[in-house]
């Protein structure tokens, strides 16, 4: 038997047609998640892949859970393919990414990074940064779970990977399908403790 090698372990989980990589090392994002990647010439074979990268701010456990609820989200809003990288923070790094991509020094809930080159019918491609800190006092102000309020922030950031955009007042088209997506996955338990 070999002796392991000293320093963090890189593990991969896989869900049915979804992968989960957990980060290399608390504090260290990988790259794929720190912004927009440019558009491949074509998608991966593997047309149906979420990696969840935890920055120190989840425990392990909640990665492969996150990776299969991505996936059932875009499979019940009609979409076949996707690329999806989901990165899970805390403020201090959203701030930056916020900064460095958005201009707004300030922490925010989620972040969409679209792939570059996306056209209808293509893969749903990109990135996600949440943050774990804005997303419990988001629960708490809006009086809803940890467990809703992140299925919130995946859908909506999802949507935007798909090239959705808010449109105007409560009747957008991407807010309403957001609302019937999280109605539809109402009973999927994927991060915390449910309310009562």
């Amino acid at each position: 038997m070999r002796k392991a090698a000293a320093g963090p372990r890189r593990t991969t989980v896989k869900t049915r047609k979804t992968a989960v990589r957990p980060q290399k090392a608390p504090g260290k994002p990988q790259k794929a998640a720190a912004g927009p990647r440019k558009a491949p010439a074509k998608p991966r074979s593997a047309a149906r892949s979420v990696e969840v990268v935890l920055d120190g701010a989840a425990p392990r456990a909640a990665a492969a859970p996150l990776a299969r609820f991505c996936g059932k989200a875009l499979r019940t809003a009609g979409y076949s393919q996707w690329e999806v990288a989901v990165l899970l923070c805390g403020d201090a790094r959203i701030q930056e990414l916020n900064h460095k991509y958005r201009g707004k020094w300030a922490a925010t809930d989620v972040l969409s990074f679209p792939r570059e080159g996306g056209r209808k019918g293509d893969p749903v491609c990109g990135d996600l940064a949440v943050s774990l800190d804005t997303l419990s006092r988001n629960a708490d102000r809006f009086g809803t779970s940890e467990n809703e309020e992140m299925k919130r922030l995946l859908v909506h950031g999802l949507l935007h990977l798909a090239g959705m955009d808010h449109g105007t007042g409560r009747t957008g088209k991407m807010l309403a399908l957001q609302e019937r997506l999280l109605t539809g996955l109402r009973s999927e338990q994927i991060y915390g403790e449910k309310r009562r």
